[in-house]
């Protein structure tokens, strides 16, 4: 980020601090906002006819919670290509199967493997070009 490129597909895992486990959610949302949402909000792919996409994907749920095998997932997308203030309307189910296959679509990669392959897209949140 500190020379104004960006990979085609980065993963970022926060540690138990700073992912609200063991902190608090301001303190998560600090980092979050510091390291990642400041730094990208510079960079072309994130600017408006950009490409880039940031995904905050949420998975806890109660130990009791096992519906569908386990809780749903809650995203927050951001970027260009995401639907602003977008809430979901469908009663579509998605879990880590459809987060996966959706980002092998975005990536243009084929073959989502296991239950990935016949999860239903998240496409509903993005803005069809």
């Amino acid at each position: 980020m500190a020379n104004g490129t960006l990979p085609a597909f980065s993963y970022i895992v926060p540690d138990v601090d700073d992912d609200a486990h063991d902190g608090t959610p301001l303190e998560a949302d600090t980092w979050l906002q510091t390291n990642v949402v400041i730094p990208l909000s510079g960079n072309p792919a994130f600017a408006p006819g950009g490409d880039g996409l940031l995904i905050v994907n949420f998975d806890e749920a109660a130990d009791s919670d096992i519906t569908h095998g386990g809780g749903l997932i809650s995203p927050v997308l951001w970027g260009p290509i995401a639907k602003v203030g977008y809430t979901q309307t469908s009663s579509t189910l998605y879990q880590h199967q459809s987060m996966l296959r959706t980002v092998m679509d975005l990536l243009g990669l084929p073959n989502p493997p296991g239950a990935a392959a016949t999860a239903p897209s998240m496409w509903e949140f993005f803005v069809q070009k």
